[in-house]
């Protein structure tokens, strides 16, 4: 039996979702949380004001569940995921299905590209995130691209090449102008593998060059332009956050995890399509003091993929 008071005791201070069901095991509601134990305990104190609709999703838990993540950020793409995935009743469903932008990198042009996305596609491009702040995800874009000389235009090349004359940004030294012939394709591809640098985690020297700036354009007293790098700074800074809740191979795979304690197991299959979390499922199983981990692992995959045609490795 599922005793609520007794789990709310056991709740960790950490990030991330948790997910209600009712005495028929449906999934009522899905909620994100800086600190799970301060969150998910809320819902049970009668000097709480809630609503009169969380007093009715009260009142039809029989159970509960969380995941830990390892942020904020996390939680908060995990809640997305699911909440699409479940469609719980009582939480409130966005009527533009939002979702969180990302940074598509063209590599599949010659001359690729930074964008903005607000979702991922099969077209063989790089993306990065997803992010929370659509505001932070255009000013590190527009950075980028300022910084490491990228087009921005749309058009196709090499076929458009010397059609027309160079754009604006070319004459702002804000583009390599790639459509004139100005660049190789591989120096460009070199700036590109920079951007790309930067995407993957190395935020260091575009910080350090920033925050230089910063300084120096205070201590010339010049403050909006010091106020600028601040909030780019704020931008990358927002943009530096990593998770690892939705991922850009669109893989579809299971993630399997085993806590053991003297002859009792439990084997936890997390749920991966399409590159998102979108569930997981716990088993129990009876097990013997000598077996490893490995093993328990092992039979536990022999059984519970025993009746699957393909699984790739």
């Amino acid at each position: 039996m599922f005793d609520i008071e007794e789990e709310l005791k056991k709740l960790p201070s950490k990030p991330g979702v948790y997910i209600m069901h009712d005495k028929t095991d449906a999934i009522i509601y899905i909620g994100k949380a800086v600190s799970l134990k301060n969150r998910v305990r809320q819902y049970f104190q009668s000097s709480r004001n809630l609503s009169v609709k969380i007093q009715h999703m009260v009142s039809n838990i029989d159970h509960f569940e969380y995941i830990i993540t390892d942020s904020e950020l996390e939680a908060l793409v995990l809640e997305c995921n699911l909440i699409k995935e479940h469609r719980p009743k009582y939480n409130t469903m966005l009527k533009d299905d939002k979702s969180y932008p990302f940074i598509k990198v063209t590599v599949n042009e010659k001359y690729p590209r930074v964008l903005f996305a607000r979702s991922m596609k099969k077209d063989k491009s790089r993306y990065f995130g997803p992010y929370t702040s659509a505001g932070a995800v255009k000013d590190t874009i527009e950075l980028l691209c300022r910084l490491y000389r990228i087009r921005t235009c749309s058009r196709k090349l090499p076929a458009d090449m010397c059609k027309d004359r160079p754009c604006l940004n070319y004459h702002i030294n804000q583009c390599s102008a790639p459509c004139q012939g100005y660049i190789s394709e591989e120096e460009y591809k070199e700036s590109v593998r920079q951007v790309i640098d930067f995407l993957n985690g190395n935020y260091s020297e575009i910080l350090n060059k920033l925050k230089d700036k910063m300084m120096e354009a205070s201590d010339k007293m010049e403050y909006e332009d010091a106020a600028q790098y601040r909030d780019l700074i704020t931008s990358v800074k927002q943009i530096a956050q990593k998770q690892k809740i939705t991922d850009s191979d669109f893989e579809d795979r299971d993630v399997i995890a085993c806590a053991i304690q003297g002859d009792d197991a439990v084997v936890q299959v997390f749920f991966i399509r399409g590159g998102k979390l979108l569930g997981r499922e716990h088993f129990h199983m009876n097990v013997a003091a000598s077996d490893s981990r490995m093993e328990i692992v092992q039979e536990f995959m022999k059984q519970y993929y025993g009746g699957t045609p393909y699984i790739r490795g």
